[in-house]
């Protein structure tokens, strides 16, 4: 079977009883997909949603979407029909378990609720005429193909952080969500939580002056720290595990169990390391707050047990250089991974202890602490905590990460982490990406051009090579 990622969806099962109905009646009213744009979704419609993914990380977005009413999962596609619980997630996974799962909540109410399931994606979407959207909770490596394949199908797409897994990828995410016009959201769910947004305003306020230092920091580390490089030998394929289509646009190399699940995340040609896992949750209040542009230069240490060109190290520290340009001010913004963390400056309480993930920015008349990155900010110091008066919120909270996206698809705004905003979070987050694949070079970013100034071995990280088959045109 042959995929073409330029062919556009037939009509589909609305649009046809929509039009053959007006027809039938002699009537001339546009049909409400019309009036809505591109792929509409009727108000009083459910929205038809497939899973491609069916990992740990799948069952999270999956139980979110169970709290809402207009929106039911019809379909699920992995390469893996079946993974024994993991490290990370507690329930088993793969498509099977994943249709189960999916299967006894809706038959609750829906006695025989029937969930089909694919282990090629693109035959979902083939098959699939009702499908509206999908959610991609695949490894990084295989983000963009396909988001781009179903948007230019017509879906409408939720794809898990980091958005791609080199920057020419989310750059072209970004550009198919504008031509396509298919309603998106970028699964990096923290910038839907209060503390974030409220830390935000709080930074936009002024309250603590021109803040021209910000510093991130998470706990994550590698998976496996004993590995110094791929595995030297493989392991047989587990039964109802496709391997070559799991690899997707990745270049060919025989399987190996420390792959997956989860730890493909270490290795560098699958995942993109701690930074690339947390950095769109991480460093998006400081990107949202002084949108943020590309920086100007960018500089990530390896730390610990350093890693190579094949596998993340266990720990960053990096820096993040942003120049003064139009309404964007000049910051510095400092990225920690492994345990490692900010020293505390002056203007914070001596007895201060740092959580294991976090956020801080030093302005020039005060600092913002944010212990866990999407608690309550904290103000010091605290006589500036008095100046804080209640206002009309300028960032509306959020009524979910996956409800922003429901809403949307049925023409409301655009949900807050949409692919212009979430490319533009991602290709930040894997500049940092690219200095530590370079051996920590300060990579100095010419962003019209997408090149790294004087270091031409770059190009292979910022566009990857891919197999025969699996181009993004």
């Amino acid at each position: 079977m042959e995929y073409n990622i330029n062919k556009h969806e037939s009509i589909s099962r609305r649009k046809f009883i929509q039009t053959a109905t007006l027809s039938a009646a002699g009537l001339t009213i546009l049909p409400r997909f019309i009036l809505g744009g591109k792929e509409y979704v009727a108000p009083s419609d459910k929205i038809n949603i497939g899973i491609i993914g069916a990992g740990g990380r799948s069952m999270g977005i999956i139980k979110e979407l169970f709290t809402l009413d207009d929106v039911q999962l019809i379909a699920v596609a992995d390469p893996a029909e079946y993974w024994k619980n993991d490290i990370l997630y507690s329930a088993d996974s793969g498509r099977k378990p994943v249709k189960e799962f999916i299967e006894r909540h809706y038959s609750q109410k829906m006695p025989n609720y029937m969930v089909r399931e694919y282990e090629d994606f693109r035959e979902m979407l083939e098959k699939e005429k009702s499908l509206d959207a999908v959610v991609c909770a695949s490894p990084d490596n295989t983000h963009a193909y396909i988001s781009i394949l179903s948007m230019r199908e017509g879906k409408h797409v939720y794809c898990e952080k980091p958005l791609t897994h080199n920057i020419w990828e989310s750059r072209k995410m970004r550009d198919v969500a504008r031509e396509t016009g298919v309603a998106t959201q970028m699964g990096n769910q923290l910038h839907s939580f209060d503390g974030l947004r409220k830390t935000v305003e709080l930074l936009r306020s002024g309250i603590i002056g021109n803040v021209k230092e910000a510093h991130s920091w998470v706990g994550a580390t590698r998976w496996i720290p004993e590995l110094n490089g791929f595995p030297e030998d493989s392991s047989p394929i587990p039964n109802g595990f496709n391997w070559d289509l799991w690899l997707g646009p990745t270049i060919h190399r025989p399987y190996n169990k420390l792959y997956s699940p989860v730890k493909w995340r270490d290795f560098w040609v699958f995942g993109c390391g701690a930074l690339g896992d947390f950095g769109c949750h991480d460093m998006d209040t400081a990107t949202w707050a002084f949108n943020l542009k590309a920086p100007e230069s960018v500089q990530v240490f390896a730390a610990g047990n350093k890693g190579n060109t094949d596998i993340a190290p266990y720990g960053e520290i990096g820096h993040y250089k942003f120049a003064a340009e139009g309404e964007q001010k000049a910051l510095e913004l400092t990225w920690y991974s492994g345990g490692l963390r900010p020293q505390l400056p002056d203007g914070l309480p001596k007895d201060i202890t740092l959580s294991g993930r976090g956020s801080m920015y030093i302005g020039d008349k005060g600092i913002i602490l944010n212990n866990g990155t999407v608690g309550n900010p904290q103000i010091y110091p605290e006589t500036l905590q008095n100046s804080v008066t209640p206002t009309s919120s300028t960032i509306p909270l959020s009524k979910g990460h996956c409800r922003e996206w429901a809403d949307a698809i049925k023409g409301g705004p655009a949900a807050m982490s949409n692919f212009d905003y979430g490319a533009r979070l991602t290709e930040i987050t894997l500049l940092g990406v690219l200095s530590l694949r370079l051996g920590g070079q300060k990579v100095n970013w010419d962003s019209k051009n997408m090149k790294a100034i004087g270091i031409p071995e770059a190009d292979q990280f910022i566009k990857e090579p891919v197999r025969k088959g699996w181009e993004m045109i």
